[in-house]
């Protein structure tokens, strides 16, 4: 079995930078973690002077919608986990047989198909892709929950599918002007005990501080984005962040998508800002922070913009323009997801976790922007250069 030795490299293990005397060498060994420290024996059998670099584990984005060609975009950019948030059945067989046979994509978990009204969203953005990015016989007839009773039997066809957590969409369109159905707040409530009886997490699709007030009565344990129709100063913002932070929910920052929204979008006649603008996302991001929320990176990202793979680089910038200190903005995209989506074996540099690893020149936690010196991507210990 090859072993590989990562000596002369700092070393931020998922939560910390280790101590230079403490860790300076990394053993990896049959797609595994070995060993961590300064006094590692030989023989070897591939040697990687990680001088004036930095090892930290394999990224993971806590956001993403996976199209052909996503998993290895994302690898390419040091993301060795993708947590997608919406896929079709059959695409998503399809990708993950080829993460699961492949060292040189990421690998995924996936929510599946999502949970929605009749007709709300993102069922209007299904009919644009269906012929283009979408084959049409993909796209099935969709089961909807109207009434609770109809909870388990919704949740146990996603697990029959494959799905590792269950997504609720609570989105009456104003982010993107319009006005869409949304989920009733019984159905919510029914669909989130019956995914939890079943073992499953539950992430809503929230934009709005309204529509995440709706997903914690529910009693979801993420939320999927930031709420992002609050002005910064509004002190609803410091509430609302206070029960997230109290009620022990996770909240995925998605500020990229924020950003790209804003960028899209011409400004309203005299001046007036959108509902879904970055700024108010960046000032929900300081409120969660603040009040000492569990914050997740994650990017939106999709066959457009964001994209997969970089965008998680620019989101942990924003983080850190947010508030976030490097460190934070870097646990937020390794150890913090991988706990609290139950991924025991990633996440963290330790012995006897997955040999997912990024090496990178320069010391991203000082500024995350050395993220995009990549040296090297490990995904079970299989070495891949950007």
């Amino acid at each position: 079995m090859s072993r590989t030795r990562i000596h002369n490299v700092r070393v931020f293990d998922g939560e910390r930078t280790l101590a230079a005397m403490d860790a300076t060498e990394v053993v990896l060994e049959g797609g595994i973690v070995t060993e961590v420290g300064d006094r590692a024996r030989g023989p070897f059998d591939t040697e990687v002077d990680g001088r004036g670099g930095t090892l930290l584990p394999g990224l993971v984005d806590a956001h993403t919608h996976v199209f052909d060609g996503s998993l290895a975009e994302a690898l390419r950019h040091g993301v060795t986990t993708e947590l997608d948030m919406f896929c079709l059945p059959r695409p998503l067989a399809r990708h993950r047989q080829l993460a699961a046979a492949h060292d040189d994509v990421a690998d995924l978990r996936s929510a599946g198909v999502l949970a929605t009204a009749p007709g709300g969203h993102p069922l209007q953005l299904l009919k644009d892709l269906a012929g283009t990015l979408l084959d049409p016989a993909d796209v099935p007839e969709f089961d909807f929950v109207t009434d609770p009773a109809q909870a388990p039997a919704y949740v146990e066809a996603r697990r029959a599918e494959g799905s590792d957590y269950l997504k609720l969409v609570i989105d009456d369109g104003a982010t993107h002007d319009t006005d869409l159905p949304v989920m009733t707040q019984p159905v919510a409530r029914a669909l989130t005990t019956a995914a939890h009886a079943a073992g499953l997490r539950v992430v809503a699709h929230a934009i709005t501080a309204d529509e995440a007030h709706r997903a914690l009565d529910a009693g979801v344990d993420g939320l999927a984005h930031v709420w992002a129709d609050l002005a910064p100063e509004d002190p609803q913002a410091r509430r609302l962040a206070e029960r997230i932070r109290a009620q022990e929910v996770f909240v995925v920052s998605t500020l990229v998508w924020f950003e790209t929204l804003s960028a899209q979008r011409p400004p309203r006649p005299g001046g007036c800002g959108h509902p879904g603008d970055l700024a108010n996302a960046v000032g929900a991001l300081r409120a969660l922070h603040a009040a000492g929320a569990a914050i997740l990176a994650g990017t939106d990202a999709n066959p457009f913009a964001p994209a997969h793979g970089a965008a998680l680089h620019r989101e942990l910038h924003l983080l850190t323009e947010a508030g976030l200190g490097a460190e934070e903005a870097l646990a937020a995209a390794t150890a913090v997801p991988a706990r609290h989506f139950g991924l025991t074996d990633r996440g963290r540099i330790a012995p006897g976790l997955r040999a997912d690893l990024v090496l990178t020149e320069g010391d991203p936690t000082r500024d995350v922007r050395s993220l995009a010196s990549l040296t090297a991507v490990w995904r079970g210990g299989v070495r891949t250069t950007p």
